[in-house]
């Protein structure tokens, strides 16, 4: 049994969350503060940092000022630019950039935080020359976690046209933190879990036997001007795959005490071999909705968020799965939910808009049931109001693993599909297999639609 459930995932309606195209997480590698109000002018400022390094690596940032009528860069540009991993600032200094771009080399060492480099004669701010870039060393970024940026324009058109009454702006970056948490199961074996947090450092983390839950803490500041800067939190869960007493077909997580939509969580056994991972996602909207549940218990914000994730036995429908250009949106239930050989199931579908979730009426469809890599049932069809069904009796033998395909969705060549499991020697089981694009999703961090339900 439990070998067949590394095959099995239960994702709730609308579980299909899809990442913001460049970032598992808050600013997790670019981080934008927009319509600055620079002497009439209004100039944004994005904030980037070298994706894919972990807590000690060499990695590079890069802060370019864009006037926001021409599109075109600032020129002659001094930023004073304040870096802090938490309460604690690590340097505050100026430096200049020519063309709107300032580029800084990061190599984490030990001793005392250094800026290298030349420094111009008016602000002593700091910058390239045509053999070297401005370079930091130091203790900087040798940890995980959220690091703040505070930038002023303090120069613009003319390094003498100097700012005096310039505002403080702010963007944020996470370094992706990675650990492992040393456990015990309900008969005082050694378990170990592991934790990647997009976002901030995890403070605190336990796993309660007795009550199948996993709780984790991290920091967190509900205060608008922080949350404003986060398009998505994400921080995942792992476990191994055969850790059966926590390997149950879904899960229910709470941030705060409170119940996060279905969609925040996600379980994902296909990107590690060994291990199951489950997902925690949240919006900005998300978080604000939170924020406003915490709000009416007449109780100050705390500082902290706290998820807590149980195990669940339920199964949800409709199951949802995006093609993989996002253009298509299909809800799959089926009925019976046990479904057994011998006894006909009908399969419930309907084809949105990938970004609206509309119904698309006159939507054609091939429905493929696919056991073993070889397909054991194709007939195509048309939704004429988006909704449509297809029944299928599986024969004696055909059990195990089965994939649900729909293919060449309103003659696009699109596909998505879904997949499930029957087992009756083990009484049927269902469990939802991940879709092929939702795997996509993690890994290649695709585009969040809050507007699907």
């Amino acid at each position: 049994m439990i070998l067949l459930i590394k095959y099995c995932v239960v994702l709730a309606a609308a579980c299909m969350v899809l990442v913001p195209a460049g970032a598992y997480g808050h600013g997790l590698d670019l981080d934008h503060i927009r319509s600055i109000d620079v002497q009439g002018t209004d100039v944004s400022v994005s904030v980037a940092m070298s994706p894919n390094v972990g807590p000690g690596d060499e990695r590079w940032l890069t802060f370019t000022a864009t006037k926001d009528d021409t599109r075109d860069n600032a020129s002659n540009v001094t930023f004073l630019i304040g870096m802090f991993d938490g309460d604690r600032m690590l340097l505050r200094d100026y430096f200049f950039a020519e063309d709107g771009i300032l580029h800084i080399d990061i190599a984490p060492s030990q001793g005392e935080i250094e800026i290298h480099g030349e420094q111009d004669d008016i602000l002593r701010a700091w910058h390239e020359t045509e053999s070297d870039p401005v370079r930091i060393t130091g203790p900087i970024f040798d940890s995980g976690g959220l690091y703040t940026f505070e930038v002023e324009l303090r120069t613009i058109d003319e390094p003498t046209n100097i700012i005096d009454d310039s505002q403080t702006h702010y963007a944020d970056l996470s370094i992706i933190e990675t650990a492992t948490h040393a456990e015990t199961d309900a008969t005082g074996n050694d378990i170990t879990f592991g934790t990647k947090s997009y976002f901030d450092s995890v403070s605190a983390f336990e796993y309660d036997s007795s009550a199948g839950q996993v709780a984790l803490e991290m920091p967190f500041d509900w205060s608008e001007r922080a949350m404003s800067h986060i398009p998505v939190l994400h921080v995942e869960i792992s476990f191994p795959n055969d850790f059966e007493e926590f390997l149950t077909p879904s899960y229910v997580g709470r941030a705060n005490g409170i119940d996060l939509f279905k969609a925040s969580v996600l379980v994902d056994d296909y990107t590690a071999d060994d291990d199951r991972i489950v997902h925690i996602v949240l919006l900005q909207d998300h978080l604000r909705f939170l924020k406003n549940s915490m709000k009416k218990s007449d109780q100050p914000l705390p500082d902290t968020i706290t998820f807590t994730i149980s195990s669940s036995n339920n199964v949800v429908f409709p199951l949802d799965a995006y093609t993989k250009s996002e253009d298509f949106l299909v809800n799959l239930a089926w009925e019976p939910v046990e479904p057994e050989p011998g006894v006909s199931t009908t399969f419930i579908f309907t084809i949105r808009d990938g970004a609206t979730g509309e119904p698309l009426r006159n939507s054609e469809y091939t429905f493929v049931v696919v056991q073993n890599g070889q397909e054991i049932h194709r007939t195509s069809g048309v939704a004429q109001i988006g909704g449509q069904f297809e029944k299928f009796t599986f024969e004696d033998g055909q059990t195990g693993p089965t994939i649900i395909r729909f293919e060449n969705i309103r003659n696009t060549g699109q596909d998505t599909e879904f997949g499930m499991v029957v087992v009756p020697e083990f009484g049927p089981v269902v469990l939802l297999v991940m879709a092929a694009s939702v795997a996509a999703a993690i890994v290649a961090s695709r585009r969040i639609n809050p507007s699907i339900p």
